[in-house]
C-alpha cells in the first residue's frame, strides 16, 4: 500500500514538473491562459444553455461571433487607454460621457457645418469629422489631466465631474436631438456588410498576421542572442508559432464563414449587374473595419508600453510615484499626456460607436465607463497600480461583451445583466488580490 502511494506521488510530481517546465520554457502568461479558459467556458456555456433550453445554440455561430467582435471594438479601444490610467493609480469615470460628447461634435460637424462649405458628399467630410472627434477627446482628456496633475484634485473627483459636465454639454450642443444621417463613408467604420474587407482582404490580413507572429519569434531570438539571454527551446518556439498562426488563420476562417444577408446580396448584384445563381451568391463579410481599428490600436499601444521610454515611465510612476519623481520623471506632465491619450482613444471609440449606430445621440456611451474599467481590471490591470497589459484589456473587453451578448441571447433582462456584470467586476478584483498575494 505504501509503495502504491509512493508511486502515485512520484507520478504526480513528475506531471507537475512537466507542466511547470512547459510554462517556464514557453514563457506563457498564466493569467492570459486563465482569461482564455474563462472566455471558452463562457462561450460554450451560453451556447449549450441555448441548445438545451431554447432548442438551438446561437452563440458559437459565425454570425454571432462576428457581431461580438464588432461590439467589442468600441469598449476595447477605450480599455487600452484605461490600462495606462489605472497603472498610474488613477481612474477615469468620464469616458462614456466624453464619448457621447465627441460623437455629438462629429455629428454636428459632418451633418450641419461641413456640407455648407465643402458640399454634400465631399470625400473629405469623414476625414475632418474623425480628426475633430479625436482632437476633441484629446483636449478634454488633457484638461482633466491638468486639473489632476497641477490642480492636485483627485482623479475620481475630476472625472466624476466630467461624467456629468460632458453629458450635459452634449445635450446642449445637440439640443437633445439625434443627429443623422452620418456621412456614408464615415458609417463604414461602424461595420456592417459594406464596412468589412471581404474574404480576399481578410486573407491578406491573416497572412500579414502570421508573418508578424513568425517575425516576433525570430526577433525575440535575435534580441536574446544580442543581450546574452538564454534562448527558448526550439520545440517551445515551434509550439508558439503554430498556436499563434493557427489562431490567426482560425479567425480568418471564422469571419469569412459569415455571409452577407440575402437582401443585401440581391441589391448588390443588381447594382453590379451580377447574375445570382439559383443556389444563391455567397459573399463573405471578412474582418469588420472597427475590428481592424481595434487591432491597430492594440498593436500601437503594446509597442508604446513595451518599447518606448513613455511606457517605462508609466510603469515606473505606477510602481512608486515618489521614486519616479526623484528619478527625474516629470510625473505631472506624464499624467497630462496619459489622460490626453485616454481622451484621444475615447474620441476614436466615438467614431466607431456613432458610425455603427449611423447617428449621434446624447445617450451614446451611457455606462461605458463601467464596462471599460471592468475590461481593464478583468484583463489583469491592478487597481493598486504598476501592473497591466494591453492584450489583457482587450481580452477583458471581449469577456465583458461576451457576457452581455450571451445574456441577451438566452433572454436575461437588463436587471440581471447589470447584476452579473457588477458581480464579475468584484470577483475579478478579488482574484487579482489573491493572485498578487500568492505570487509574493
Amino acid at each position: 500500500m505504501t509503495d502504491q502511494t509512493t508511486d502515485t506521488e512520484t507520478k504526480s510530481a513528475e506531471k507537475a514538473g512537466l507542466v511547470s517546465r512547459f510554462f517556464k520554457e514557453t514563457e506563457l502568461d498564466t493569467r492570459l491562459l486563465g482569461m482564455i479558459g474563462a472566455l471558452a467556458l463562457i462561450w460554450t456555456g451560453f451556447h449549450f444553455y441555448g441548445a438545451i433550453f431554447n432548442g438551438f445554440g446561437a452563440f458559437l455561430t459565425p454570425r454571432n461571433l462576428w457581431n461580438l467582435s464588432v461590439q467589442t471594438a468600441s469598449i476595447g479601444i477605450m480599455a487600452t487607454g484605461m490600462v495606462l490610467v489605472i497603472i498610474t493609480r488613477n481612474i477615469d469615470l468620464s469616458v462614456g460621457s466624453v464619448l457621447g460628447f465627441c460623437a455629438i461634435v462629429m455629428g454636428v460637424v459632418q451633418v450641419y457645418i461641413l456640407p455648407q462649405y465643402l458640399g454634400l458628399g465631399h470625400p473629405m467630410i469623414w476625414v475632418i469629422a474623425v480628426v475633430v472627434g479625436v482632437i476633441c477627446g484629446a483636449f478634454i482628456g488633457a484638461f482633466h489631466g491638468f486639473l489632476i496633475a497641477y490642480g492636485s484634485i483627485p482623479a475620481f473627483i475630476v472625472t466624476l465631474g466630467g461624467l456629468l459636465v460632458w453629458r450635459g454639454a452634449a445635450f446642449l450642443v445637440a439640443r437633445g436631438e439625434t443627429i443623422s444621417p452620418v456621412d456614408p463613408t464615415f458609417a463604414l467604420m461602424g461595420g456592417g456588410p459594406y464596412g468589412a474587407i471581404g474574404a480576399t482582404g481578410s486573407w491578406i490580413v491573416g497572412i500579414l498576421g502570421c508573418a508578424a507572429v513568425l517575425g516576433m519569434i525570430a526577433l525575440g531570438r535575435r534580441n536574446r542572442r544580442v543581450f546574452h539571454i538564454e534562448q527558448r527551446p526550439v520545440w517551445a518556439e515551434t509550439f508558439l508559432a503554430i498556436v499563434g498562426c493557427g489562431a490567426v488563420i482560425g479567425a480568418v476562417l471564422l469571419v469569412n464563414a459569415y455571409p452577407w444577408p440575402r437582401g443585401i446580396v440581391k441589391r448588390y448584384a443588381e447594382q453590379e449587374g451580377i447574375t445570382v445563381p439559383e443556389t444563391g451568391l455567397f459573399i463573405s463579410h471578412g474582418f469588420a473595419i472597427p475590428v481592424l481599428i481595434l487591432i491597430g490600436v492594440a498593436i500601437f499601444m503594446t509597442i508604446l508600453m513595451s518599447r518606448t521610454r513613455f511606457g517605462r515611465y508609466v510603469y515606473a510612476i505606477g510602481g512608486n510615484p515618489e521614486a519616479a519623481a526623484l528619478a527625474g520623471i516629470n510625473t505631472r506632465m506624464m499624467t497630462v499626456k496619459i489622460f490626453a491619450l485616454m481622451g484621444a482613444l475615447t474620441g476614436l471609440s466615438a467614431v466607431v460607436a456613432s458610425a455603427r449606430l449611423g447617428s449621434a445621440t446624447n445617450a451614446l456611451g451611457t455606462l461605458d465607463e463601467l464596462y471599460v474599467i471592468a475590461a481593464a481590471v478583468i484583463g489583469g490591470t491592478s487597481l493598486s497600480g504598476g501592473v497591466g497589459t494591453i492584450y489583457g484589456a482587450v481580452l477583458g473587453a471581449l469577456v465583458m461583451q461576451s457576457l452581455q451578448t450571451g445574456m441577451v441571447l438566452i433572454g436575461f433582462d437588463a436587471a440581471i445583466q447589470q447584476i452579473v456584470v457588477g458581480s464579475v467586476l468584484v470577483l475579478a478584483v478579488y482574484l487579482d488580490i489573491l493572485y498578487r498575494r500568492n505570487s509574493k
